[in-house]
């Protein structure tokens, strides 16, 4: 019965998706939700199957957005959720898992307009009730993908339960598992649109940050992963809502927590530091960046590999805010010579911070063709075969950053032995490094919107290089449907 009510949900007729709406509420009216949880991963499968079929089949709609017809009228959702919520509520932890992730499922095929009101509320109840509870790992983080996906679709509605979310993923990120912190930090951002009072999150995240919050009695090395995981969350809160912060003190907190932080003994903390640091001097504006920039980065005791990584790690981020471009040349120009003189560092993980930061001159410099003749040799020479892949992989992962603050730039003849440094190793270097020069030849000839990029590139290289980037961009390029930004 649930096989043959499930498959008519995509149903061309509207009269046929009324019926099976009716026919399934009927069932999950009368057959107790006890009961019929335990055919949750069934109705799963059978929901993905049908949608892989619609996507796959000539003349489905492939990756993009796919709305299943049962479920967007009027209460398509409703009498499905009865059975979701159970599992939620009352599984065991397999079918909590189970329960949480399909619900997601649920919301995803589903436009938010059949979403709106009393009925994303109903949702969202539940998984705030038990994602505190002593769940496993697995079933967290399908509980915060899900809720993840409501704020997305769910809106301005879900405005009463801001505090209630913000409580959740903040206690998230001093979990002990990796991916549920990460996850956390995904949600963090996506409740910024709703969030109004953020002055005291910033303050509870600054606390945590600086190792003074409740986790702060957690054994020392998972101490250093819920400090770094608190500052990225600190980072992505003050990126997308900062501007809301009404105390005059809570950017700033936030920016001596990052530059109390920047030169810690963990790489990962010292890289979280500078992504908040780029973060609170892109709102308060040129002239305290240059005092931190004076203070942090241009200070001279930097003998020791740790603070040369946070130093890297702070040209990138600070440069690749939207206050780089307001530094003045003569503080640029400092910041590109520290940057080249790393980029020789003997210690690999300053180069590779080096390496990404040089992007990041580039993409900030006024002047972008002398920029680009200072730093070329330096950029050529981390892209030397002998280098290590982690290395190879930082050169692209810059160039990327400069491909995104500069669009076009590497296209012209200026790029031209950077370019064909790029496609050589993007042909020849370990798979690896392949996929990272991928995703900047992407970006550097802007594959998104057509061939324009791959036709001015082959229009200054030489016969040989532009027939292989032209190979690479119809097999390889074209079908890369985006590049995440870090």
């Amino acid at each position: 019965m649930l096989r043959d009510l499930i498959a008519r949900l995509n149903d061309e007729s509207s009269l046929v998706l009324k019926a099976c709406n009716a026919a399934l509420k009927s069932l999950t009216t009368h057959v107790p939700a006890e009961e019929l949880v335990n055919h949750i991963e069934f109705i799963r499968n059978l929901i993905a199957s049908m949608v892989s079929d619609a996507r796959r089949r000539k003349g489905g709609v492939g990756d993009g957005e796919f709305l299943l017809p049962g479920f967007n009228m009027p209460k398509g959702l409703e009498p499905m959720l009865p059975i979701y919520q159970r599992g939620i509520l009352y599984g065991n932890a397999i079918i909590r898992e189970a329960s949480a992730a399909g619900l997601g499922e649920l919301i995803n095929l589903t436009a938010s307009k059949y979403l709106a009101g009393p009925f994303i509320i109903k949702m969202t109840g539940p998984l705030l009730r038990i994602v505190g509870d002593r769940n496993p790992s697995n079933v967290k983080i399908a509980i915060i993908q899900t809720l993840g996906l409501i704020l997305t679709k769910g809106g301005p509605a879900l405005r009463a339960f801001v505090p209630q979310f913000q409580t959740t993923f903040v206690k998230a990120l001093s979990d002990p598992s990796r991916q549920v912190r990460t996850e956390a930090i995904k949600a963090l951002s996506l409740l910024m649109p709703l969030s109004t009072r953020l002055d005291p999150l910033i303050k509870e995240l600054v606390a945590g940050s600086l190792g003074k919050g409740p986790s702060a009695a957690v054994e020392t090395a998972g101490a250093v992963a819920v400090q770094t995981a608190t500052l990225e969350a600190l980072a992505v809160v003050i990126n997308r809502g900062g501007g809301k912060a009404k105390l005059p003190i809570s950017i700033p907190s936030a920016l001596d927590a990052g530059k109390d932080m920047i030169f810690h003994e963990d790489d990962g903390v010292r890289e979280a530091a500078a992504k908040v640091i780029g973060a609170a001097c892109a709102l308060l504006g040129e002239e305290t960046t240059s005092d931190v920039v004076q203070e942090l980065i241009l200070e001279k005791s930097d003998t020791s590999a740790d603070r040369k990584h946070g130093k890297a790690c702070c040209c990138h981020r600070i440069l690749a805010s939207e206050v780089g471009k307001q530094i003045d040349d003569e503080l640029l120009s400092s910041m590109s010579s520290l940057v080249k003189r790393l980029m020789k560092d003997e210690k690999s993980n300053v180069r590779e911070a080096a390496c990404v930061a040089v992007g990041a001159v580039i993409g900030s410099a006024s002047d972008t063709s002398s920029c680009i003749a200072d730093v070329e040799s330096a950029i050529l020479r981390c892209m030397d075969p002998k280098e290590t892949m982690e290395v190879h992989r930082a050169v692209a992962k810059g160039l990327c950053v400069a491909a995104r603050l500069k669009p076009k730039i590497f296209v012209s003849e200026t790029c031209l032995s950077l370019m064909d440094g790029a496609l050589k190793l993007a042909m020849s270097g370990a798979q690896r490094v392949q996929l990272s020069f991928n995703d900047f030849l992407w970006l550097a000839f802007d594959a998104g919107k057509g061939d324009e990029g791959i036709e001015a590139y082959s229009g200054v290289a030489n016969f040989e290089n532009a027939r292989t980037a032209k190979t690479l961009y119809s097999k390889v390029l074209v079908r890369i449907k985006g590049v995440e930004e870090d």
